[in-house]
Formats: C-alpha cells, sequence, structure tokens
C-alpha cells in the first residue's frame, strides 16, 4: 500500500467522509483512515436510523440553534452551507424531504442511502480508504505536519485533517482519541460536557414514576438559575420518564444545566409552562366557566383540560381533587394556573456524554483558524466536526456543523497541499 499522500483525513464519520471528497475534488491524492471496520457508524444512529441531514433554515437561524460556540461557524457556513450539503446529496441521486422544523430527510428514511451516497463519491474520487486502523500520534517538526503514524505503520503528509468526533456513543469509535492527540501537540481541549441530554431528577414524584411515560405536546421549559433568572426556554415536546425528564425540550436544555451545575454544584430548577400561548388571566377566565355552577368533582369538571395523569397530579399537589367545582375558589382557581404556567422541579445532573447525543467541548476555537479551519500552532494541521468547541440542538444541526466544517477543512487542506 501507497504510503505518501497529499491529505490524510483520520476518521471516516459524516465530517471525515466529507473532509476527504472535499480535498480530492482540489486534485489531492487523499487517505481517509478509520479504526472501526466501516464508515459512518455513528450516522447510521443519527435521527433514529433515519438520518436527519440537515435543516432548511436560514443561515442565521442554523447559528442561532448552535448555542455552542455557532458564530465561529459563520465564516464556514459563508463557503459552504446547509443549501450545499442538500445540492450535494441531490447530485448523488439521494432525494430529501422536509419534516417538521425544517428537518431534512433522505426520502427512503434510512441513514444507510446517506452513507453509501458518501462512499460512492469517495469511490468515483479514487479516494483511499483504510479501515481497522488506529491513528496513535501525528508526525510533526517544527510546527508543520508531515504525517500520521498508526498503531502499524506511518504515512507522509504535509496536511492532516483530524475528524476523529466527540465522546458520545464510544461504541460507535467516538472514545475521544482525537482530544488525546491534539494535546500532544500542544492544543488545548476545552472542558467536555453532555449535551442534548436526557435529564435526571430526584423529585419523590419522578421517583414514584407517578408521571412515567406521559408525554407532552409544545410545552414551554425553562432553565433558571439561583436568582430564578431565566438561562434559556424552549417550546416543544416533553417526556416524563423513570429517572427525569426527555423529549427535545428537555435535551435542547441539557447544555445550559450542565454549566451551572458545574457553577453552583446544586440542583438546578426548570419550570415547565404548560399552555406558552395561553396567559395566565385566559386560562383563569377558561376554568372558572367549566367549574363555576359544576355539582362534579374538579377532575370531571375539568376533564380534557390537561391530559388526566397530569391534571390529578396537579390537583393532588393543592389538595383540591375531591372539591366540587362550585366549592372552588378564585384562589384555588388562580393556585392550579400557576401550576400550569410555572410548575417547577430541580434536576440533579443529566446522562453521562457517553450517553448523550453530543460532546460540548473540545479543541479550544481561540486556536483555530475560522476562515480554513487550520490550527494556528501547527502548519498542515485542520480540524473538523464534533471534535471542535462546537456543539447544536438536535434537529440537523449538528450534522450541518459536521458536514460543512468537514468540506472546509478537506477543501482548504486539498488547496494547500
Amino acid at each position: 500500500m501507497e504510503t505518501t499522500y497529499d491529505v490524510i483525513v483520520v476518521g471516516a464519520g459524516t465530517s471525515g467522509m466529507m473532509a476527504a471528497i472535499s480535498a480530492a475534488e482540489q486534485g489531492a491524492n487523499v487517505l481517509l483512515i478509520e479504526k472501526n471496520k466501516r464508515a459512518g457508524k455513528k450516522l447510521l444512529m443519527t435521527g433514529g436510523g433515519r438520518c436527519n441531514v440537515t435543516n432548511n433554515r436560514p443561515v442565521d437561524d442554523l447559528i442561532a440553534h448552535i448555542p455552542g460556540n455557532g458564530k465561529f461557524l459563520y465564516s464556514t457556513f459563508a463557503q459552504w452551507n446547509n443549501f450545499d450539503i442538500m445540492n450535494f446529496f441531490e447530485s448523488q441521486g439521494v432525494h430529501l424531504k422536509e419534516e417538521d422544523h425544517g428537518r431534512m430527510f433522505p426520502v427512503t428514511n434510512k441513514s444507510k442511502t446517506i452513507i453509501e451516497a458518501l462512499l460512492n463519491r469517495l469511490k468515483e474520487l479514487g479516494i483511499t480508504l483504510l479501515f481497522g486502523t488506529r491513528v496513535e500520534k501525528l508526525i510533526h517538526k517544527e510546527g508543520k505536519i508531515y504525517g500520521v503514524r498508526t498503531e502499524f505503520e506511518e504515512f507522509d503528509a504535509s496536511c492532516v485533517v483530524l475528524t476523529t468526533g466527540g465522546r458520545t456513543y464510544p461504541s460507535t469509535g467516538s472514545t475521544g482519541d482525537g482530544y488525546k492527540i491534539v494535546k500532544k501537540v500542544g492544543h488545548t481541549v476545552t472542558p467536555l460536557y453532555a449535551t442534548e441530554s436526557p435529564l435526571i431528577s430526584e423529585e419523590p414524584f419522578i421517583q414514584e414514576k407517578t408521571l412515567q411515560g406521559l408525554s407532552l405536546q409544545d410545552i414551554s421549559l425553562s432553565v433558571l438559575n439561583q436568582k430564578g433568572r431565566v438561562l434559556t426556554e424552549h417550546t416543544m415536546d416533553l417526556l416524563f420518564t423513570h429517572f427525569g425528564i426527555s423529549g427535545p425540550a428537555a435535551l435542547r436544555c441539557s447544555s445550559f444545566i450542565n454549566k451551572e451545575l458545574k457553577k453552583t454544584e446544586e440542583p438546578v430548577t426548570v419550570s415547565l409552562d404548560c399552555f406558552p400561548a395561553k396567559t395566565k388571566q385566559d386560562l383563569i377566565q377558561e376554568l372558572t366557566a367549566k367549574s363555576k355552577m359544576s355539582k362534579k368533582t374538579l377532575a370531571n369538571a375539568w376533564h380534557g383540560f390537561l391530559p388526566e395523569r397530569l391534571l390529578l397530579f396537579f390537583l393532588e399537589r393543592l389538595d383540591i381533587e375531591k372539591q366540587t367545582g362550585q366549592q372552588t375558589t378564585d384562589r384555588q382557581v388562580q393556585d392550579f394556573v400557576q401550576l400550569c404556567k410555572a410548575f417547577t422541579m430541580t434536576i440533579s445532573k443529566t446522562f453521562p456524554i457517553e450517553k448523550s447525543f453530543v460532546t460540548g467541548g473540545g479543541v479550544s476555537l481561540k486556536e483555530v483558524n475560522p476562515k480554513t479551519l487550520e490550527s494556528k500552532l501547527v502548519e498542515g494541521l485542520f480540524f473538523a466536526g464534533e471534535l471542535l468547541d462546537v456543539n447544536g440542538y438536535t434537529g440537523g444541526f449538528n450534522i450541518t456543523a459536521a458536514f460543512a466544517t468537514g468540506h472546509v477543512a478537506g477543501m482548504n487542506a486539498g488547496q494547500r497541499s
């Protein structure tokens, strides 16, 4: 096997395959090294196995959905963005469809379709693929890259693109190898933390599984700091589980919760608004009209106002579940509405990084050129994907960042080599 190339890409995930394609499109002779026996192992799992390949929002909106240093990606998205991702797959014969919140999926509903398209393009461009091989270190001298050393042999190249991923789902190969490699060449890795992660609570009603399995649509979930100020708020769906809460609204709050937990070392309060589109006054009028003259218990008089289990849970909290509508005071209606609009619970932790969707933290962006994604410390070394200290919400935002940074890093490595 040949041992000298123009560009070596380490890691055949989302950003790695795209980096190799992009570098080869610049005319570079490219080697793509992957420690797994096949490419795109984590990509296969995305979007519930259907692969939420990108999101079709405008770039400013994309950045807003990447709370972890999204602004760093302005230069990347100016060169290659979500619409380029869509065009790339259409040009490979993969038709995409739009679902809720701008999420784009292959029409086949299979992640395999996306991986096959990438592999076909790698083949078309004559890229050398080396599977089942772990890169152990970068070969560098006097601030310049000369290649990589694997567990078996050395490969020479004037440019190396590291796309080794984060530390989520280590079974897919994301075991944090890249962080060790970059530290050895003098790069800083910012503290790693779990993002897009389910939330764990020690609240008695969670421990007793009172609401386990209950899902709520279009609620608002806020994270509060110790002074009660809102740190972030998301209107999406929510699921109560045996350990706490999950679902899109909970996942989106997790990075803020982890940062707050680190700061205070105290449980963090979240506040649930079951009716974000209605005011307290609207709800008071609605409930008063339902119960004013009613001889039925509130559970019956207010039937359908909330999912039955949640309605009973709130009524029991206020000790009014056996009251009739006629017996209910204005104050009790107000207290019930207060629960509907601002039910608080404490979160003690999130799932660990290994069981979360996305890794927060990574290679410090102060040490990376935002235009080229080349290291400011080592000439010829480029970074892309989850290895960088960039993280977004689920919904196609992380994968968009991975494809786009992969393309831009590969393109610049290809041109440089």
